[in-house]
């Protein structure tokens, strides 16, 4: 799970991990807002150089491979934390809607396989270019799917996203790369489990959530993962198991996050995944950036953080017309 992804687990306010104050596994509260963005930004720190440990493994072993080791430290992880949590294991387990909660389980852990494909045969700048649209592509499908609306100035900046989405996507030459289409699926797939995460949000909290995007990951890519099992070098072994340390700490550092800032104030600070992911991508793998790829972005970096804002400001007046 990139930091992106991990930023959608939502659920009850008066439940969650991610309401600001207290996270139930810590036993004191931190009130520094400054430590609060330390945490977010070790945390997409770590999430980048998972990605970029990922894409070396994925380059010669099959990412579904991959992904079922990094599953097992993250589901691991998550029945610790569970354990831990009031009520035990027993009580985070329990859901009100179990078919929804495998659902989303099964489309995360596809969208980990796809994303570490994507860094693998696309490269880390461009992807994480075109994954900087999902926050668009959820706020389109929202409307027909949840009902939710949308006003003109929202609308404005998806017709802007989807854009700056095309001049990533505009073919270098007379070729057009179908492989860049994998990324898009990968967009469409993370929007679909937001929204699905947004259904079980009303009814489960994030503590459930996040229990189940652990555990049934880890339970899918088991059942596939073997299948795709190759024997990797001693040396392999050392980077993958960094990925499995970087999965953990990451989340760590995440929840600590949450502990203290509003997932409102973290969101825009996931924009840095596509600095760090060019940086990684130029320096370490000597990958390129075309101009149509850096003002693509550009436009589609401006349009998610003001479409995560403009949702944040209606949520906001939203709730307080209910109150």
């Amino acid at each position: 799970m990139s930091g992106f992804e991990a930023l959608h687990i939502r659920g009850k306010p008066d439940q969650t991990f991610g309401a600001r104050g207290r996270f139930p596994l810590f036993g004191h509260v931190m009130k520094s807002k400054t430590q609060g963005y330390i945490f977010a930004l070790l945390a997409l720190t770590i999430f980048s150089l998972q990605d970029a440990i990922s894409k070396h493994l994925a380059s010669t072993y099959p990412p579904i491979f991959v992904t079922m080791i990094r599953y097992w430290a993250f589901g691991l992880f998550t029945v610790i934390l569970a354990s831990k949590m009031r009520g035990g294991l027993k009580a985070t387990a329990r859901t009100k809607r179990p078919a929804l909660q495998v659902a989303r389980g099964v489309l995360l852990s596809v969208q980990v396989v796809l994303a570490i494909t994507c860094f693998a045969v696309i490269g880390l700048a461009r992807s994480q270019a075109i994954f900087s649209a999902t926050p668009i592509l959820i706020a389109l499908l929202a409307m027909p799917i949840l009902g939710e609306r949308v006003g003109w100035r929202r609308w404005t900046a998806i017709g802007a996203g989807l854009f700056g989405v095309l001049l990533i996507l505009k073919p270098e030459g007379d070729f057009f790369d179908v492989k860049l289409l994998l990324a898009v699926l990968s967009c469409f797939n993370f929007a679909f489990y937001v929204i699905i995460t947004r259904l079980v949000s009303r009814d489960d909290s994030s503590t459930t959530s996040f229990f189940y995007t652990g555990i049934v990951g880890a339970v899918a890519m088991t059942l596939i993962g073997p299948f795709y099992w190759s024997w990797m070098s001693p040396g392999d072994w050392g980077w993958m198991a960094l990925v499995c340390m970087t999965s953990i700490s990451s989340h760590y550092f995440l929840i600590r996050a949450y502990d203290i800032l509003d997932a409102a104030a973290v969101q825009p600070l996931t924009y840095l995944s596509l600095v760090y992911a060019s940086v990684i991508g130029v320096t370490i793998y000597g990958e390129t950036l075309s101009s149509n790829m850096i003002i693509g972005s550009a436009i589609v970096v401006a349009a998610g953080i003001f479409t995560v804002w403009r949702e944040h400001v209606v949520g906001r007046r939203t709730a307080a017309a209910n109150n």
